[in-house]
């Protein structure tokens, strides 16, 4: 199977984030390699693009998908949050940082790693293979207490303590292996009134467990901060999020840097500047057309926030 999916709102992000066919681009996101590959192809021979992706397959197959542009982009297996580790040797200035947050269609489709509550699997849902911590470590050995805060913090669900109680209750009798246990957990969890309308009963407690284990929002709050010191004048970060906890951290951190405004994680220890960072373009988050939601409908809930360095 072809390592990738359809890439969201692409005529948007080439339009906000490419204003030097010259340019140095990062792709923090690299996923199927959709964008990156558009990019490439926009700027031309004298542009370059760095990819970056915590999925060592997202990496593999991109290295096949974008072989005629060998000359011109450079591939790195790491997490965005430590974005100037990554980036350092690597390149002076940035024309543009694009993060496209969350799931690829492939992760989510491959039964095996654990992501989608439509299938049966492992309860796996790490991005980086290589890491230790699993959605079963997070479903089993958890406490209720925390469990539940992640349900409703993560996932915005009403039934978080309710859904963590049932979760406790029945790994005491056995450990929840699969991806179908937990949704059966859930389902049991939450009452049948409240399951017949809405999107799926699992949607947001999976949501949650798949934040918990990949530390999803501490990565985008980490990086966004540190894109600031790479920009050049003029270099756009582009930001598309799928749900309102990624794009209200985006939000937030494009208001702070326009105000001048530099903080550490957890907006702790704000220091103000004389002069703003950025200037928000997207005073609203640009949406997808209506033709490609019905093309396709995972990009419905897509946000795009572009914010310029001064």
């Amino acid at each position: 199977m072809e390592y990738g999916h359809k890439s969201v709102m692409l005529a948007e992000v080439l339009q906000q984030l490419i204003s030097n066919t010259r340019g140095i681009f990062v792709d923090c996101t690299l996923g199927g390699a959709g964008h990156t590959k558009a990019i490439l192809e926009t700027i031309g021979a004298k542009g370059f693009v760095l990819g970056i992706d915590k999925d060592i397959r997202a990496i593999n197959a991109a290295k096949e998908k974008l072989k005629d542009f060998s000359q011109q982009f450079s591939l790195i297996h790491g997490d965005f949050r430590y974005l100037d580790e990554l980036l350092n040797s690597k390149v002076e200035k940035v024309d543009g940082f694009l993060f496209d947050l969350g799931l690829s269609s492939i992760q989510l489709d491959a039964s095996e790693r654990g992501f989608s509550y439509k299938k049966e699997g492992p309860l796996d849902m790490r991005m980086d293979l290589e890491q230790k911590l699993t959605a079963y470590d997070v479903v089993n050995s958890y406490e209720k207490k925390a469990l539940s805060s992640l349900v409703y913090q993560y996932g915005e669900e009403k039934w978080a303590s309710r859904i963590a109680g049932f979760i406790v209750k029945t790994r005491e009798r056995n450990p929840i292996k699969s991806t179908t246990d937990l949704v059966d957990v859930i389902k049991a969890a939450i009452p049948a009134s409240a399951r017949r309308t809405g999107p799926h009963p699992a949607k947001r407690t999976f949501q949650a467990i798949r934040i918990e284990v990949n530390e999803e929002l501490k990565a985008i709050e980490s990086a966004l901060w540190q894109t600031v010191k790479w920009l050049k004048v003029g270099g756009r970060i582009v930001v598309i999020s799928y749900h309102s906890l990624e794009d209200r951290i985006t939000k937030k951190i494009f208001k702070n840097l326009a105000q001048g405004f530099m903080c550490e994680a957890g907006f702790k220890n704000c220091k103000g500047f004389e002069e703003p960072f950025v200037e928000i373009v997207t005073k609203r988050p640009l949406r997808p057309k209506e033709e490609e939601i019905i093309e396709n409908p995972r990009a419905r809930s897509a946000k795009l926030r572009v914010a310029e360095r001064k």
